[in-house]
């Protein structure tokens, strides 16, 4: 490990980032994509009409519409949920549980007349959302694997803010023709400090947002394991009402969501009914957050029998809560605007690209020198990197592109479009065992770069954007479309740059001088990985 301490932090820095490294390049990929969540749902439901604007008898008349769905085919399930329809989604989203260990029951109705809504079965973005924090693993388990690898990446940045004695002069180096671990060290550093503090706290706010999760103890000895009355007394919810054990009947639906937006100002944006067979049943209406840092939803409970409010949940947090929620709203950036959101996901490019640059540094500071025979563990990580690097951004384009090839009728077509994003990892990844590694880079860039040219062409196709009315502002997906052209182009050039790279220009100096008492030594790779600066 070294025998000073920055020596130790370089070790720690580089080890602790390869070993997570694959996870957290996902999870930061996956997670910059999610502050687009709902454009990305949008442009995967194409068929989706636009609405301008939706009142309360709207969203009441949705409301009975959902009620009567879930009374005639979820009757037995203990909690409902009515997902209201938006301008954007103008459909009825249900969602129901009917007891521990089964599988919730799904429905999307079509907020008109109630009959199942004409649109395609699709995750959107909330498969790329939700793939951020679980991995499309059982809940728990991707939750306590992304939760460890955060830790992990705090350690690395921390660390490697130790290690960089020459943090601020490194971030202005940018060496390309220098050998090409200099030039991948130099944008592993500008692409780290530009946005470290960005680094820092959304690393951080990440590790808070699950922390109840990670750290449930206080809270199951002060509250002898009743987690809903802590969040009850911590201003998150309305006080729980335990069911009476005797039949009921829920009350009109819609006189409820009148009376909750006239007592909000927020956007309603569900309904959760708890115990609904039962007389002590609960109704309660969940609106957006209040624009702002705090990721606080104001929420009216009513007593599902008679239709009376019960509680109104609107700010009055405690101070710890409040803390809490305001670190949830900085990581999920639900407050920004359009200028905030895009700096954000720009950020969000910039840690992808730090920690690709990592995981690429460590396996090109270890290449064998001229004569040497590579070892297993080397190509395993270069095949590894090129599975993280190209083949999760060539997977989103084939999930995007499944989505537009994929039969909109078919059964079960969202599970073929998740399959058609793994089945592009798995492959690319693979392929790169197959053959030499700058043979693979070159083939996995080139490859990503068509898919995603392939998506954009599909789009063009398939899909009625409406062109005559773009002088007025009103083609669809137009900025969609680009960025799918934009991540074309990247990735043909660095295909490109890969093919025509010779190699260092200055290699004739660096060869060695023979001598009778002299030695040329040169930098030696594995001390540049663990130092994280180049040689003077």
């Amino acid at each position: 490990m070294g025998t000073s301490f920055r020596q130790a932090m370089a070790w720690l820095h580089t080890w602790s980032g390869l070993v997570v490294g694959w996870v957290l390049l996902a999870v930061f990929v996956t997670g910059t994509a999610s502050y687009y969540r709902a454009d990305i749902s949008r442009w995967m439901r194409p068929e989706l009409p636009r609405v301008e604007s939706l009142s309360a008898d709207d969203l009441a008349r949705a409301a009975e519409l959902g009620v009567a769905h879930l009374a005639a085919h979820a009757g037995g399930a203990r909690t409902w949920f009515i997902g209201l329809p938006t301008p954007d989604s103008p459909v009825i989203d249900l969602f129901w549980r009917t007891r521990p260990g089964t599988p919730p029951g799904q429905a999307r109705l079509d907020p008109a007349t109630g009959a199942p809504a004409a649109i395609r079965d699709t995750k959107g973005g909330d498969f790329l959302y939700r793939f951020h924090f679980e991995l499309h693993m059982p809940p728990l388990w991707g939750r306590w694997i992304v939760g460890l690898c955060a830790m992990i990446m705090l350690v690395a940045l921390i660390s490697g803010i130790v290690t960089h004695r020459r943090i601020f002069a490194d971030f202005f180096t940018l060496r390309r023709d220098k050998a090409p671990r200099r030039g991948w060290l130099d944008a592993h550093n500008v692409t780290g400090v530009l946005a470290l503090p960005f680094h820092l706290m959304i690393t951080y706010t990440g590790i808070v947002t699950l922390s109840v999760m990670y750290m449930p103890w206080g809270i199951t000895t002060a509250y002898r394991g009743e987690a809903q009355t802590f969040f009850a007394e911590s201003g998150q919810i309305p006080a729980p009402r335990p069911p009476a054990g005797q039949p009921g009947t829920l009350a009109p639906i819609g006189p409820m969501v009148r009376e909750a937006m006239a007592r909000v100002s927020e956007p309603l944006e569900r309904l959760s009914i708890a115990n609904p067979r039962d007389a002590h049943a609960v109704v309660t209406a969940v609106f957006e957050e209040p624009h702002g840092l705090s990721h606080e939803h104001p929420q009216v409970a009513f007593d599902g029998a008679t239709g009376a409010v019960r509680e109104v949940r609107q700010g009055g947090l405690k101070p710890a809560t409040r803390t809490f929620t305001t670190l949830v709203g900085l990581h999920e950036a639900h407050f920004a605007g359009p200028a905030l959101r895009i700096l954000f996901f720009l950020c969000g490019l910039m840690g992808s690209a730090m920690v690709a640059t990592g995981l690429v540094l460590w396996s090109v500071a270890r290449l064998p020198r001229p004569g040497e025979r590579g070892f297993l563990g080397l190509r395993l990580v270069q095949a590894l990197n090129i599975g993280a690097v190209a083949g999760l951004p060539a997977a989103i384009a084939a999930y995007f592109l499944a989505n537009r090839l994929v039969p909109p009728t078919l059964s079960g077509r969202a599970d073929w479009e998740i399959g058609a994003f793994f089945a592009t990892w798995l492959l690319v990844t693979l392929a790169a065992l197959a053959g030499p590694s700058r043979r693979a880079w070159g083939a996995a860039l080139t490859a990503t770069a068509g898919l995603y040219l392939a998506v954009l062409a599909a789009d063009l196709a398939l899909v009625d954007h409406r062109w005559a009315g773009l002088p007025a502002g009103e083609a669809r997906f137009l900025w969609f479309d680009a960025t799918l052209l934009a991540l074309a182009g990247l990735f043909a050039l660095a295909a490109r740059k890969l093919a025509r790279y010779a190699g260092p220009r200055r290699a004739a100096r660096q060869a060695p001088v023979q001598g009778p008492d002299s030695a040329v030594r040169r930098p030696g790779l594995g001390a540049l990985a663990s130092t994280g600066s180049s040689p003077r």
